[in-house]
């Protein structure tokens, strides 16, 4: 965003791992005055030598700009290094991306409003070297008007830029729901990889394949979505039956190749329990039942 004179908004982003690192060269690539500033200061000498300014204190850095970016692991993180600059937040606007739970952000959310200061929840939902990029996703949640505001300046880390609404735990709660896909995608993956290496075979013959068939998954998640939305699982594409009966295949497969499938028994408890309850002929998303509730160890 650039003011009445075409100057480019200054920006502060706080923490300065791969993905800070990341967030403080794409301002800079777009001519934002960039203020950094990170505990270990050693960091930072990078993103001086490409016209960054180093904060020697974190009063300083949040006194640098009017829009203040935090980038670390978690909320106790960012309240954790915010707190001695408290003081410094009043008419200032506060972005956070990082991880976290809703409540984590609920909590930072009134933490910023009472040192006066207005907020926006964010996440990245991309790799660091993905930052800056047309497609790059980046979601945000809080005060629309403030996310209207200085919108033009957070689109500069990606054109997929989002405001998801005004509750400012918004973009915690999708992090969490979109980033639950993740690990088990990456260990079905891994465990591919350990059988196809068992039998001499490279884990980069897998890969053409893999991603075929995660194109074919998300091309069904809006018709699983509609099913889990209405509530009617009666005309099913795949069924929970099917996958039940897979799972004796998959067992058999993973000790031919001395493989470790321990990481399935839960996934194949919550199918087996979805038949018990009725669910055999039901479409697969019929699954999101059994995890609706707590499930008791009998």
């Amino acid at each position: 965003m650039a003011d009445e004179n075409g100057r480019h908004a200054r920006v502060t982003l706080i923490g300065l791992g791969l993905m800070g690192t990341a967030l403080a060269e794409a301002f800079l690539a777009a001519g934002h005055p960039t203020t950094v500033w990170n505990r270990s200061p050693e960091k930072a000498s990078p993103l001086v030598a490409k016209g960054a300014v180093h904060a020697a204190t974190i009063e300083d850095a949040v006194a640098a700009s009017p829009l203040v970016i935090t980038c670390l692991t978690t909320f106790d993180a960012t309240l954790a290094a915010l707190e001695p600059a408290a003081a410094e937040l009043a008419g200032r606007t506060l972005v956070t991306l990082n991880s976290g739970t809703p409540s984590g952000a609920r909590g930072t959310a009134d933490w910023a409003a009472a040192q006066g200061a207005r907020f926006l929840g964010g996440a990245v939902k991309n790799v660091p070297g993905a930052v800056g990029k047309p497609d790059t996703l980046l979601y945000y949640a809080g005060d629309r008007a403030v996310f209207d505001e200085h919108e033009e300046t957070l689109r500069v880390l990606g054109g997929d830029t989002v405001h998801l609404g005004t509750d400012p735990d918004l973009a915690a709660l999708y992090e969490m729901a979109v980033g639950s896909t993740l690990l088990p995608a990456l260990i079905g993956f891994f465990q591919g990889a350990a059988l196809v290496q068992a039998r001499g075979l490279e884990a980069s013959s897998l890969v053409r394949y893999e991603v075929k068939w995660l194109e074919m998954i998300a091309s069904i998640l809006p018709t699983l979505a509609a099913e889990i939305d209405s509530g009617d699982y009666t005309r099913p594409a795949s069924t929970v039956g099917v996958f039940h009966e897979a799972a004796d295949y998959d067992r058999e497969a993973a000790e031919e190749g001395g493989v470790d499938s321990s990481w399935l028994v839960p996934m194949y408890d919550l199918v087996r329990r979805a038949v018990d309850e009725g669910h055999r002929d039901h479409s697969v998303s019929a699954l999101v039942e059994m995890l609706r509730k707590p499930h008791v160890a009998g």
